[in-house]
């Protein structure tokens, strides 16, 4: 199994290791509760070297990257990044990733760990007569998220810039430590926050020194556990179970990255029509209305008939109660509708409420 850049650190502080996509990583140092309610409320500091980096370059880059998703990558500049997806001619899940305009022709596309080497050869196997390179990098890249609404505090004096006049989705080239790193204000928490990339091959300086410039402020080093019940508060999708090759785009309510007036793309017409056709499922957010867990994979009712499965589900650290995603038929997606949900073999009821469960105070 790969092992990141700053593993040694992991092992060090002690933290519980599980296999994911291929990489040892830490799923928790002290308690997922606690790193959960550390970066709602103060901040906390992730090792997400996992994630994938693929680079696109060359003189069809933007039209490349066009065509590949639904998003307008021309409204891009050096500087700003979107979320967008890869999209199949169905209008499904590739992959859901961030597309960062580093120059004019020059794209970074960050995508998920699990998908990365068929994020690659999807991407390779579409470029035809485009004239472009394709590198993925990933394993030159470390990327760590620096999350919670203290992030800003922390980072500040560590860097020369001035992240105050940083907007969300924009980024900047600077150094940390005398490492050169791309400082980008975004995240999979739901809260305000920062992702670190750098090609250093030895980025440990970098996770020590943001950890000592934030003790006195309460950071913490979190884990992939609390790194998922965050951005299922938030309503941030996770591919394999909120969204992949069986769901739409339109379907997952993330239309507002579907740019029709652009131009082609691939699953633009499919799109189009099932716009124009209506959706007959869309995903909602539930809570229970009783005791209960309701993990990935359990069954979902209507009137005694299964109708899908809990894509997303957990105790939610923040609001204490029972929370998750799951696809119904349109007709049960009103807020309030009650449906039930199968439980270690007992139907629980649960209620379609508003999304996101969380919303940060700016």
């Amino acid at each position: 199994m790969k092992k990141t850049r700053i593993f040694s650190i992991h092992q060090k502080l002690k933290a519980k290791i599980i296999e994911f996509a291929g990489w040892e990583m830490p799923v928790e140092y002290s308690s997922i509760v606690d790193e959960h309610l550390a970066v709602r409320t103060k901040a906390g500091l992730f090792d997400v070297s996992h994630m994938g980096e693929i680079m696109v370059t060359g003189e069809d880059a933007l039209n490349f990257v066009q065509y590949l998703t639904p998003n307008n990558v021309a409204k891009l500049f050096p500087g700003k990044a979107h979320y967008s997806a890869l999209t199949t001619p169905q209008g499904t899940f590739i992959d859901d990733l961030l597309v960062y305009c580093l120059a004019e022709n020059q794209y970074l596309l960050v995508v998920n760990a699990a998908n990365t080497e068929k994020d690659y050869q999807w991407i390779v196997s579409h470029q035809g007569s485009y004239k472009v390179q394709v590198e993925n990098q990933s394993d030159q890249v470390t990327q760590l998220a620096l999350q919670g609404p203290r992030a800003q505090e922390i980072l500040q004096p560590l860097v020369p810039v001035d992240l105050g006049e940083m907007k969300s989705f924009r980024f900047t080239w600077t150094e940390i430590e005398g490492e050169k790193v791309l400082v980008s204000r975004t995240g999979y928490t739901g809260e305000d926050g920062f992702e670190i990339y750098t090609y250093s091959a030895n980025p440990v300086p970098i996770w020590e020194t943001i950890m000592v410039q934030g003790k006195e402020l309460g950071l913490v080093p979190v884990g992939l556990g609390a790194r998922d019940t965050l951005r299922l508060e938030a309503c941030l999708m996770l591919y394999g179970n909120d969204i992949d090759e069986t769901t739409t785009v339109l379907e997952a309510g993330l239309s507002w990255i579907v740019k029709f007036k652009k131009g082609d793309f691939l699953g633009r017409e499919a799109l189009l029509r099932q716009k124009e056709e209506g959706l007959k499922r869309k995903i909602v957010g539930f809570e229970l209305l009783e005791r209960g867990i309701p993990r990935p994979h359990y069954p979902v009712y209507i009137s005694n008939e299964e109708v899908g499965q809990v894509t997303s589900g957990t105790f939610s650290p923040f609001f204490k109660k029972s929370i998750g995603l799951t696809y119904l038929p349109l007709d049960y997606t009103e807020e309030g509708t009650i449906f039930e949900i199968g439980i270690r073999g007992k139907r629980v009821k649960a209620q379609v409420v508003p999304t996101p469960f969380y919303k940060r105070e700016k």
